[in-house]
């Protein structure tokens, strides 16, 4: 089985291969974009007409690249978008930058989700530390009572990376991109249950060998 690691060590993945080996954060944003969209067009999806599902953190970000991605390719994308636009993380702001320069639409997120083939969740990442509620739960909870097929970006939204276990509403996914790494909580026979068909995605991070989680 192919190596997975906890949430501490994707971290710390992440900042050893930003900080230590000086590989941008946007680089490695871009990678995972390219590899989860390669899944999208080579996979069992119908992309007549795209939903992005994005947060305003670096998740969020992901899920912004891989709608470009689509749109250069000529696919309908739209994106619903969690918080404001001026809430984002640097990276994600960005992204969003280069979305308008394609006028690709960015709308408030909403629970009508009528008329997409596919969703692809990019609400929350493997940082995720509460339970999942409120507006955030009726979004989730809209996305699993659709007919379209549903595509995580590096984790289901609302798992919990480390144990598998749902935190809250959590995205039902068909199928995830993992990025760099599979995470501990994807090979349980819970976490199993919401990821789907996993995939995992070589973006250049590089662990740390001499950190121990």
């Amino acid at each position: 089985m192919a190596r997975t690691v906890s949430i501490a060590q994707a971290r710390q993945g992440d900042s050893h291969t930003i900080q230590e080996i000086g590989i941008p954060s946007l680089v490695l944003m871009e990678r995972a974009a390219l590899g989860a969209t390669g899944r999208l067009l080579n996979g069992d999806f119908d992309l007549a007409n795209v939903l992005v599902f994005a947060g305003t953190g670096n998740n969020g970000g992901d899920g912004l690249a891989i709608a470009r991605m689509l749109h250069v390719r000529d696919v309908n994308v739209t994106v619903m978008l969690t918080g404001a636009e001026d809430h984002t993380s640097t990276e994600t702001a960005q992204q969003l930058k280069i979305l308008h320069y394609y006028k690709i639409p960015v709308i408030p997120a909403h629970t009508d989700l009528k008329g997409y083939t596919t969703i692809v969740d990019a609400i929350f990442g493997i940082g995720l530390d509460r339970p999942v509620e409120g507006k955030f739960a009726d979004w989730i909870n809209a996305i699993n009572a659709s007919p379209a097929k549903v595509y995580s970006v590096d984790v289901p939204s609302g798992l919990n990376a480390d144990t598998g276990e749902p935190q809250g509403a959590t995205v039902k996914a068909d199928a995830t991109s993992s990025f760099a790494y599979a995470k501990k909580g994807f090979v349980t026979d819970q976490g199993k249950q919401y990821t789907g068909k996993l995939y995992v995605e070589d973006i250049g991070v590089y662990l740390d060998d001499h950190y121990e989680a």
